[in-house]
């Protein structure tokens, strides 16, 4: 059943008007009376209730009302709750640049908490894959890279040139530079660390580039894996 809705307003001097149409108010009648007989004759005509929302500025008061075929009233019937909405773009934003400064101030406390929610949000609301969730995931990977979290850095920056490459395609700069921060920071790693995550770096390096493009990477991955396994 729709439901039709008026905006009733009457003026300190008792002026009454009706979604804006000014109505005659009789001598001696209250303005509140004529709402009631217009909207009662509004309500049979469509078999169904209407809701008013009245500001009587004699009062200054606002209330809403229901008032039905028979010329009853009644409280309105309570909307619906509106489900959570996401956080606006522009608040996350707010809060990027917030943890941005802490990273720059080296308050990694701070800095790589806020950094995680930030990246939970966009992965939540947008995708893993998206270029807001990938760009959050990139501060995270420097945060760990500054911070001395190699494992963490490095499997982040593995993790994001895949999906730089499935985002942009092949032969793309934030694609490269993604996998040359991951060969960097492999380089990095304690010995134990560098042997379990060699095979992933390696084959990402495959993956994003010709293998021409990312042979001197390589070799020298495959040179530090001699010396840490004999």
């Amino acid at each position: 059943m729709t439901t039709t809705q008026f905006q009733v307003h009457i003026s300190p001097d008792g002026q009454l008007h009706i979604d804006r149409e000014r109505h005659v108010v009789p001598t001696g009648v209250d303005p509140s009376q004529v709402v009631l007989h217009v909207l009662r004759l509004e309500a049979a005509g469509c078999g169904a209730p209407v809701v008013v929302h009245v500001q009587d500025d004699r009062s200054s008061t606002h209330f809403d009302m229901q008032v039905m075929p028979d010329g009853t009233t009644q409280a309105p019937p309570a909307l619906p709750t509106a489900p959570p909405t996401a956080p606006p773009m522009a608040n996350l934003r707010d809060r990027l640049e917030a943890a941005q400064e802490a990273g720059r101030a080296h308050d990694f406390a701070t800095a790589v908490p806020a950094a995680d929610d930030i990246l939970q949000t966009l992965t939540a609301e947008l995708g893993e894959n998206a270029r807001e969730t990938l760009e959050a995931a990139q501060f995270r990977a420097d945060l760990a890279v500054l911070s001395g979290d190699y494992p963490f850095a490095a499997a982040s920056w593995t993790w994001l040139a895949l999906a730089w490459l499935d985002q942009l395609g092949p032969g793309k700069l934030r694609t490269q530079q993604a996998a040359c921060n991951a060969a960097w920071v492999w380089m990095q790693l304690p010995p134990h660390d560098a042997v379990a995550s060699a095979p992933d770096v390696l084959a990402m390096l495959l993956e994003v580039a010709p293998p021409d493009r990312t042979h001197g990477m390589r070799t020298q991955m495959e040179a530090r894996l001699r010396q840490i396994t004999t």
